[in-house]
């Protein structure tokens, strides 16, 4: 071992958070930082391209490319799970969608036993985050690392149906789901900057590798953490089949994801005693919420044949594909530069709910000839198509994940249990009575041809959740496997994100949050790494850290 390899911090996992925390914990050169990442680099091409998202989606140089177990509330169907393995982490192969979530799911936080996590602390946070290009004001923020892009000039013309629908459901349009308020429809807020994907990567990790005291490791897989007299004292790590040891004087901190984080720890002999003995591990702490709790948001689709043109004229055949391409290179604009999801929402399908309960989204195009296994963004159908989606906001089932065995190499097990509780099934069946009942506006039956799933046939509520069953999607947003609390029965984290039961131990990323929020995760997974690393440097300056 030589002097390289201790350092004051060591992150592990140059994700969302990561790449955060390594810009932040460095920015005053007074502490030595490891960032350790199990990808590689993002320079491809299609990472940096917005819609390169379609390309990345199956892609095992960049993706973990998980699947869960068979689940009984999904037909027995085996969910697909893509998750960041690249700098940047899954902000780098995701739809680039910035959303925040409701102000009240914070104070949800706070409720819960996270103090300090209330909406009057992390709002600062997000401003903090923002280059806001629609201006600065009491909610927004501007200036900040990550772009957030209003793409409402350049949606597709197709989405004024959906906007014309929306508020003939009563919904407000063009609103700024960001700010003061959150239900309505308007264009899906990206991270976009110039046509080029903003990831945590380009916003963060990049203007902080220019610092002597960050240190980044590609290509590392790290086996274990690292202890001393119940202290958290660095990691092992493996790269190329080599093995290796980094040493941490502060804080090792994990910041692998709600799939990753619970998976290291319970590698580590930290989590539940009954899973670590089934998979051949010795338990250092009987820690039950270790994986248990996680929460993830579930869709459905209803796709139409359109009476209009949509993006799939634009992107349906080689050679507008080659044009679209072309302008992409030249100019960084076009169909290539921008999300697949063009315009969304946030609605109550009560009036007598406080707040939205349902997303929206309004994708202008439509994939019912797609290939199992692919997500070919550039080869929609070659009919004029689009689909709207449903995401019911707070689910109250709840997954785990467990460790199959020693090998850090082999996936764990994921049991996500979808539609495990009859509120989910109900709240999707009303979510999707809900997108129904605006397909068959004025507004949107004007640009419908037919409907072609599930088909207009299927009526019955039986026949409805036969469909739903067979056809809802993960969102992709896993969170609340290391969730934070006071209680170690319940919880992994304390309010400072602190291992329950073992010093120098950190979590930072979305398993730490005691609940889902309302809309895409990523948001908020920034937020917390950015109060997360005020925390850590003023523990740091304090000596208060355990």
């Amino acid at each position: 071992m030589t002097t390289s390899d201790r350092f004051d911090f060591i992150i592990v996992g140059a994700g969302s958070a990561g790449c955060v925390l390594a810009n932040r914990l460095t920015a005053d050169g007074r502490h030595r930082v490891l960032l350790l990442e199990a990808g590689g680099q993002d320079r491809s091409f299609w990472i940096r391209t917005p819609i390169g998202y379609g390309k990345m989606f199956y892609d095992a140089r960049f993706n973990w490319k998980y699947r869960t177990e068979p689940d009984p509330g999904i037909a027995g169907r085996q969910s697909y799970w893509p998750r960041g393995r690249v700098l940047g982490g899954s902000s780098s192969i995701n739809a680039m969608v910035y959303a925040r979530g409701h102000p009240s799911d914070f104070d949800d936080w706070e409720a819960a036993g996270a103090a300090g996590w209330g909406w009057g602390n992390v709002l600062p946070y997000f401003k903090r985050i923002e280059d806001w290009d629609g201006g600065a004001d009491e909610w927004r923020g501007t200036g900040g690392p990550l772009a957030v892009h209003d793409p409402t000039p350049d949606i597709h013309p197709v989405c004024d149906a959906f906007f014309d629908a929306g508020e003939q459901m009563g919904l407000r349009r063009g609103v700024d789901y960001n700010g003061e308020c959150m239900e309505g429809t308007g264009a899906y807020q990206v991270n976009i900057r110039r046509g080029t994907r903003a990831s945590a990567a380009r916003a963060y990790l990049r203007p902080a590798l220019r610092r002597r005291n960050l240190a980044l490791r590609t290509g590392a897989l790290v086996t274990g953490i690292l202890f001393e007299e119940g202290r958290a004292t660095g990691v092992r790590y493996r790269i190329g089949g080599r093995e290796h040891m980094a040493h941490a004087a502060g804080e090792v901190i994990l910041a692998g994801g709600a799939v990753n984080s619970p998976q290291i720890l319970q590698l580590s002999g930290i989590g539940p005693a009954d899973i670590l003995a089934a998979a051949g591990v010795e338990t250092r702490i009987d820690a039950p919420a270790v994986g248990r709790h996680m929460q993830d948001h579930i869709g459905v689709d209803i796709m139409f044949r359109a009476s209009r043109p949509t993006l799939n004229q634009t992107l349906g055949s080689w050679a507008r594909r080659i044009i679209a391409g072309i302008r992409y290179i030249l100019t960084q604009t076009g169909p290539l530069a921008m999300s697949v999801n063009h315009a969304g929402g946030f609605a109550r399908t009560d009036e007598r709910l406080t707040r939205p309960d349902i997303q929206l989204y309004f994708q202008p195009m439509s994939f019912t000839r797609a290939r199992v296994g692919t997500r070919p963004l550039m080869r929609p159908d070659p009919f004029p198509g689009f689909q709207l989606s449903v995401s019911p906001c707070r689910p109250t089932s709840r997954g785990e994940i467990e460790l199959r065995s020693p090998d850090p190499a082999e996936a764990p097990r994921i049991r996500p249990n979808y539609f495990a509780t009859e509120e989910d099934r109900a709240q999707m069946l009303t979510g999707f009575d809900y997108i129904r009942r605006m397909s068959a506006t004025p507004s949107f039956r004007a640009a419908i041809e037919a409907e072609l799933s599930p088909g207009p046939d299927v009526q019955e509520e039986n026949a409805i959740w036969s469909y739903i069953a067979g056809a809802a999607w993960s969102v992709f947003h896993p969170t609340c496997t290391c969730r934070m609390g006071t209680d170690p029965a319940q919880s992994v984290v304390d309010p400072r994100l602190r291992v329950h039961g073992v010093g120098g131990l950190r979590v930072v990323d979305a398993s730490i949050f005691p609940n889902i929020t309302s809309a895409n995760t990523n948001a908020p997974v920034i937020m917390v790494a950015e109060r997360a690393a005020d925390l850590i440097l003023e523990d740091a300056r304090q000596g208060t850290a355990r």
